[in-house]
């Protein structure tokens, strides 16, 4: 009984600290939207985890909502290779969050760069950043089979679990 009470209060002090060290950081990212254009031609680009999804062939609406207790809901999707995604994501919040999708290696990197830069602005089609209280929407094609996430890297919060699995099944033939 005293260990559960001494790990309860560990883990409590740790995330303190956690969301201290990193609250002047997230500031320093700042609450513009970094809104895509609307005209913006597709992105032809192909990453491991797939490609800019066409609005106009999305196959199903997944909502991911993101709170300030650094936790993405649902943190766990399934989707089929091949499918388009509208992804309508939703901050519950009241501080900055954004959702980054890529495979763990792509998502620690651009978190570390994120740190050294935290006023970094993005416009990639996989990344959207949404400030307290909005909603915004990506559009995601998944093209190969395969384990790949989605994070918040506004610095401190992946740190302080704010990830998520994306599972690409295979598409049958």
């Amino acid at each position: 009984m005293k260990k559960q009470s001494v790990l309860k209060s560990t883990t409590a002090a740790l995330m303190a600290v956690t969301f201290a060290l990193g609250a002047g950081l997230v500031y320093a990212h700042g609450n513009e939207t970094h809104a895509k254009k609307a005209d913006a031609p597709i992105s032809t680009d192909e990453h491991a985890f797939g490609k800019q999804g066409d609005s106009k062939k999305t196959t199903r609406t997944i909502t991911i909502n993101m709170t300030d207790t650094m936790r993405f809901g649902p943190a766990d999707i399934t989707v089929k290779e091949g499918e388009t995604i509208k992804f309508v994501v939703a901050n519950k919040g009241q501080m900055m969050h954004e959702m980054v999708i890529g495979t763990m290696d792509e998502l620690k990197a651009h978190g570390e760069l994120m740190k050294k830069h935290p006023g970094m602005e993005h416009d990639e089609p996989y990344m959207t950043h949404v400030s307290p209280g909005k909603k915004e929407e990506m559009v995601w094609q998944f093209t190969k089979a395969g384990e790949f996430y989605y994070a918040c890297l506004v610095p401190g919060h992946f740190e302080a679990g704010m990830i998520g699995k994306i599972k690409v099944t295979k598409a049958k033939s």
